[in-house]
């Protein structure tokens, strides 16, 4: 029997000109037979900490006074065997040459987003995507993206990659977990330092992932797969 996958993707500082040096982009999937008991998990965790069902998980919120809550859904990632993370990190956009090789910047970001997720997909399985509902992704790039990816997987008929479509981050827990998880590494690649709360999250990553965030992991990590993208093309 076919298995298939929940796919939740997000990215941070994605444009092209909105003044900030890394780019990242990210996935967290699981089981779809895992997804709700995964759900219910991360509800009861943000219950446990005084937090509403619904309160909706953000790096942007990471502060002192809910440290604690944080700390717990990192080690609830690491501990839970069901779910995993796939991230690529463009460390300076600023060196990017689009012209030279004959490219608009949607259609290099496209490639990014190939890059991240062909590792992910597994021609024996089954791949529904989710990604963060952003300005700049509208239905027809979404389906643009579905094209590029499948193409580049030779999925012609799709049945690796069943669907790709957009979703609010409040309706999927998974994707507020992606959102923490990539603005860990955008907070570390950018050389940010102001916030103690999320210089904790970021050391808390390391400690449970044993990575230092900076470099690549194996090819084939399946817990915390990082990428480190350079502008000619090649890998850190």
């Amino acid at each position: 029997m076919i298995q298939t996958y929940n796919v939740y993707c997000d990215e941070s500082c994605h444009l092209e000109n909105d003044d900030e040096k890394a780019m990242v982009l990210g996935a967290v999937w699981c089981p779809v037979s895992k997804r709700l008991s995964i759900a219910n998990r991360l509800r009861e965790i943000k219950k446990k900490h005084g937090l509403a069902a619904d309160f909706e998980t953000k790096w942007t919120k990471v502060g002192m006074s809910k440290i604690a809550f944080y700390m717990d859904l990192i080690d609830y990632f690491f501990d839970d065997d069901d779910l995993h993370f796939r991230g690529l990190v463009i460390p300076d956009k600023s060196t990017l040459d689009h012209t030279s090789f004959e490219q608009s910047h949607d259609e290099w970001y496209y490639k990014m987003y190939f890059v991240m997720l062909k590792t992910i997909f597994d021609p024996g399985s089954q791949y529904r995507v989710f990604i963060d509902i952003k300005d700049t992704l509208g239905h027809e790039k979404i389906r643009k993206l579905h094209d590029v990816l499948c193409n580049n997987a030779y999925d012609y008929s799709r049945k690796t990659i069943a669907h790709i479509q957009r979703i609010n981050s409040h309706e999927a827990e998974q994707l507020q977990l992606a959102d923490l998880l990539i603005g860990a590494l955008s907070y570390l690649h950018r050389n940010l330092e102001g916030s103690k709360a999320k210089l904790l999250l970021i050391e808390r990553i390391r400690e449970r992932s044993g990575y230092q965030l900076t470099r690549n992991t194996l090819l084939r990590e399946p817990k915390f797969n990082l990428m480190i993208w350079a502008a000619n093309g090649g890998w850190k």
